[in-house]
């Protein structure tokens, strides 16, 4: 037995993208009967965009931001007006650790050590951790493929989402979203349980 499905390819990344991804997104969902949508949003534009599109549909959207110091020091990427408006429209926002680029590991072997460091000091920068290589090589496929498998391990580490059925994930190389993804999450600790079903969208690189 066979299943033929299609999967749609943007000929560049880009933000433009956006409104179509959410919308085969949408309709994916709908015919495959899953409930759960996870959107990966900095700003918080994408995760309005996204208001729009699945208004009415009575999907539950779990908007995935960065964690605060993912650029700078105490920063949060997503401003405190767009998070009251998500809240106010009935959406979950996540905020956790990027598992694939964000933890200890990665942050011992990207952030620099000041140069008067010792050679022992540096060592760690040219070593890369494990969620590194995952990363790098989901990203083989497409920025887009990588973030839609880390915030699926992130919400499923937070509790937010059964890991025991698909949900649509939903991501971007940058800015906006052009990937989207069917996915059996699982928790980080336990990657390979996570099924990566369907390319839904993404762009070709």
């Amino acid at each position: 037995m066979s299943i033929e499905r299609t999967t749609i390819y943007f000929e560049k990344p880009g933000k433009e993208h956006t409104g179509e991804a959410l919308k085969i997104a949408l309709e994916a969902a709908r015919e495959r009967e899953i409930n759960t949508v996870l959107i990966s949003s900095t700003t918080g534009w994408t995760a309005l965009e996204a208001l729009k599109v699945f208004e009415g549909s009575g999907l539950k959207l779990i908007f995935v931001t960065h964690q605060t110091g993912y650029r700078d020091a105490g920063v949060q990427l997503m401003p405190a007006e767009t998070r009251e408006k998500i809240d106010k429209a009935g959406a979950i926002i996540y905020t956790g650790t990027d598992v694939l680029t964000g933890g200890v590991e990665v942050g011992m072997s990207r952030q620099r050590p000041p140069k008067t460091a010792s050679q022992e000091g540096r060592l760690p920068y040219i070593v890369p951790p494990v969620s590194t290589i995952v990363a790098n090589t989901l990203r083989l496929f497409s920025q887009g493929v990588k973030v839609c498998v880390e915030i699926a391990m992130m919400v499923a580490d937070a509790g937010l989402v059964p890991t025991d059925r698909p949900l649509i994930s939903v991501a971007g190389s940058h800015a906006g979203s052009d990937t989207a993804m069917v996915i059996t999450p699982a928790s980080s600790n336990r990657i390979r349980d996570m099924k990566l079903h369907e390319i839904l969208v993404k762009p070709l690189l």
